[in-house]
């Protein structure tokens, strides 16, 4: 069985004259999930029907399953929250932090992966460690030198959201079981992207937000939250999260426990018709495609992404310490502060993120695609 796959630019809403190298920002939605998701505004338009009440609980189960299936993990172990933020958030507030104990992010860490612990550690007494950049990118040897016997938590991600530099989690989640720290992964540039097991990471929280690699739209996002931690009290307190649900409107104050495994984490208005017919579509779409194929399919592309920038004396992470799906370009006399303005004008589009040009193809993608972002780039004058 092939490990790549053909191009899927027909799923999508795509002009022939864009060339989109842009998917670590947006994911495009798929043709069939702006499908789901016009027919669902119409079940909104219909609130009394009770078989659509009933499918939207039948879709929100089938996201958590789903997605679930995509990381390794029984659906008990999904909740479905509003943002990365607020998952890092409910982490944050589920983790014991001491005073004089440490807490282990990286260098320009994705703000929804570090505010709440920055936060944290000036409330306790405790310290916040950054990793600075390594010079041989090796991000994994440098994070696991900063992690001893007084880190508490460990927040990263299976790579640097600027560049794609990658991070072995499987490694740090070792040595955070060795040293006693809890391990919170932001997964939203790797989901839908590449594998992640959870059962060989074994992360105490991880989130990813569904509008980028998972094709989801937003508003619509992804916590794992491990066995140990399903006592942990929710952000948000209503009817569905509750164990013993209760008459509506009939709180008895003793039934705060919570709902079975990480659903008590739910979101609020979790019942949105219209975003887990959306969802669900993508998700599914992306069982089907299966994830080391679409992996194996994005790398060739990135791949001659970076024979081109090589070719022009441009500065990346190396293949061997780079994500497939993610390649952050710098050059000696950097970029145009207005960049993406630029080469959106030439229907080209990527993202600048600090000083790199970072460049995330898709399944839509092709080579005269890379060609013509190189082309465009070409033309850009000195920053």
């Amino acid at each position: 069985m092939t490990d790549q796959l053909s191009n899927q630019k027909a799923m999508f809403d795509i002009p022939e004259d864009v060339v989109y190298l842009n998917c670590a920002s947006q994911g495009p939605l798929l043709q069939i999930s702006c499908r789901a998701g016009q027919e669902s505004v119409m079940r909104k338009a219909q609130p009394w029907d009770a078989q659509s009440r009933d499918r939207t609980a039948d879709e929100i189960e089938r996201c958590r399953s789903a997605y679930g299936l995509l990381i390794g993990s029984e659906a008990d172990n999904i909740a479905l929250v509003h943002s990365t933020s607020y998952g890092i958030k409910l982490a944050a507030e589920s983790l014991p932090l001491l005073p004089g104990q440490n807490i282990v992010v990286i260098e320009d860490q994705f703000p929804s992966n570090f505010h709440a612990w920055h936060l944290k550690t000036r409330e306790v007494g405790a310290k916040l460690t950054i990793v600075p950049t390594p010079d041989d990118w090796d991000w994994t040897s440098a994070i696991l030198a900063h992690i001893n016997c007084n880190t508490a938590i460990v927040a990263t991600a299976p790579c640097r959201w600027t560049d794609g530099s990658s991070i072995d989690l499987v490694a740090l989640g070792r040595r955070c079981r060795e040293v006693g720290a809890a391990l919170v992964v932001d997964a939203t540039q790797s989901a839908g992207a590449m594998e992640l097991d959870v059962n060989e990471i074994d992360p105490d929280f991880m989130i990813a937000s569904g509008y980028k690699w998972l094709l989801c739209p937003y508003a619509f996002s992804f916590l794992y939250a491990a066995p140990r931690h399903h006592s942990a009290q929710p952000i948000e307190h209503y009817t569905w999260t509750l164990s013993d649900t209760p008459p509506l409107g009939m709180m008895r104050g003793d039934d705060m426990d919570g709902g079975s495994g990480a659903r008590r984490f739910d979101m609020g208005e979790r019942n949105n018709p219209i975003l887990p017919a959306m969802a669900i579509s993508a998700l599914e779409q992306l069982i089907e495609w299966r994830l080391e194929r679409i992996s194996r399919s994005v790398e060739i592309l990135t791949d001659l992404v970076e024979v081109a920038a090589l070719n022009r004396g441009m500065l990346m992470p190396p293949k061997h310490r780079r994500v497939a799906h993610i390649i952050g370009i710098r050059r000696q006399q950097g970029w145009p502060e207005d960049l993406q303005n630029r080469l959106a004008s030439m229907g080209v589009y990527v993202s600048k993120r600090g000083d790199a040009m970072r460049v995330s193809p898709y399944l839509y993608n092709e080579a005269d695609d890379v060609q013509r972002l190189f082309e465009a780039v070409d033309h850009l004058p000195a920053a």
